[in-house]
């Protein structure tokens, strides 16, 4: 009976893995150089001093249109030298600009109360996001703008974490892992979740929508401006699979914030539809299905195990091969341990708390 079980989640799994691919992998028309719009990069910035420098130094890197860009890094109310980093490394650099939220938009908090100020103030036809944390590789503004072509109202990018030990490589494993998945379900149409450390939207659909302030608060605020933007059903929302638009954030340094983005995760994925819960629950179930193959063992329900952990690697060596990076075979293994414990124990802990902690505020 097993057996049968495994068979059935595992054959959802691998059909739900392989239409992902699919989308993954497709292709999109892009504008021409001379006909990139204006943009606007937005960075929200709490207690980061010890990322924001290498972030704005990224940005002062890109390669764009002369006037046609401009960067906003909000301090988001800090209480480290997050703000005063900003004001010393911007005074010189006319294209960046530093504004502090001075009161609350609409329903808004922490972080997407911080992007709804700058984005009052921005001048760009293409709003762009990235994250303290993070650093873009110098063709990253210029390449998501090429594929903003008129239909198209949300374009977003690949992330993969600073890969310097093992404990950073799963993490970076997973990031790709996830963003597949994602890119797979908005490319075909059926949006799932986004990232917003690599996002953009355009500022004018931007305004259709009615901005942050007239979307219901949510811990993960990309996933509810992707999902309000979706809803209008008369744009183009594309994931495009891109080395140009990479960006790399650096991976939690311990087990107890890794916990935190987790939960945070998880919480905002509870406002998924019924597709997202199917996603969810697949991988849940077949998880599941590798612990308890040494209880119910046979050599079939063995083999089932070997082949869904073989599917996930040739799910991910193509998105890696294409943007740049390397998969670790060591990496990947640790990674699938890794993937077994949080993707079971997740469900679990929101059973019984939903309560959020992050950047020193709890929602």
């Amino acid at each position: 009976m097993f057996e049968i079980v495994f068979t059935i989640v595992l054959a959802i799994y691998i059909f739900l893995l392989f239409s992902f691919t699919l989308g993954a992998k497709k292709s999109f028309e892009k504008i021409k150089k001379k006909d990139l719009p204006s943009a606007t990069v937005i960075v929200a910035a709490r207690n980061e001093e010890n990322n924001i420098l290498r972030c704005m130094q990224s940005l002062n890197n890109l390669i764009y249109p002369k006037n046609k860009l401009e960067i906003i890094i909000v301090n988001d109310n800090s209480t480290d030298r997050t703000g005063e980093i900003i004001n010393e490394y911007i005074k010189d650099k006319p294209k960046f600009k530093s504004v502090v939220p001075t009161g609350q938009i609409g329903n808004m908090k922490g972080k997407a109360n911080a992007i709804a100020n700058a984005v009052k103030i921005s001048t760009g036809e293409i709003i762009l996001t990235t994250d303290a944390d993070c650093s873009v590789s110098e063709t990253w503004a210029e390449t998501i703008c090429s594929y903003y072509k008129e239909d198209v109202a949300l374009v977003c990018g690949y992330t993969n974490q600073k890969d310097s030990g093992v404990f950073s490589g799963i993490q970076s494993v997973d990031f790709i892992y996830l963003l597949t998945v994602a890119g797979g379900t908005i490319n075909l149409g059926k949006p799932l979740s986004c990232i917003g450390n690599n996002m953009s939207y355009r500022r004018s659909v931007y305004d259709e929508i009615g901005g942050y302030e007239n979307i219901p608060f949510s811990v993960t605020e990309d996933f509810q401006m992707l999902m309000s933007m979706h809803k209008l059903k008369k744009y183009k929302i594309i994931y495009p699979i891109d080395k140009g638009a990479l960006v790399t954030s650096q991976p939690c340094n311990d087990v107890k914030t890794l916990y935190r983005q987790k939960k945070r995760w998880g919480v905002g994925g509870l406002d998924s539809d019924i597709v997202g819960f199917l996603v969810m629950s697949s991988a849940f179930f077949v998880n599941l299905g590798i612990v308890l193959t040494p209880f119910f063992y046979s050599p079939k329900a063995l083999y089932l195990a070997f082949f869904k952990i073989a599917f996930d690697y040739f799910f991910l060596f193509p998105v890696h091969e294409k943007m740049g990076i390397k998969l670790k075979f060591k990496n990947f293994i640790l990674f699938e341990l890794y993937f077994i414990i949080y993707v079971i124990l997740l469900p679990i802990i929101l059973l019984f708390s939903r309560k959020i902690n992050w950047k020193g505020r709890t929602y």
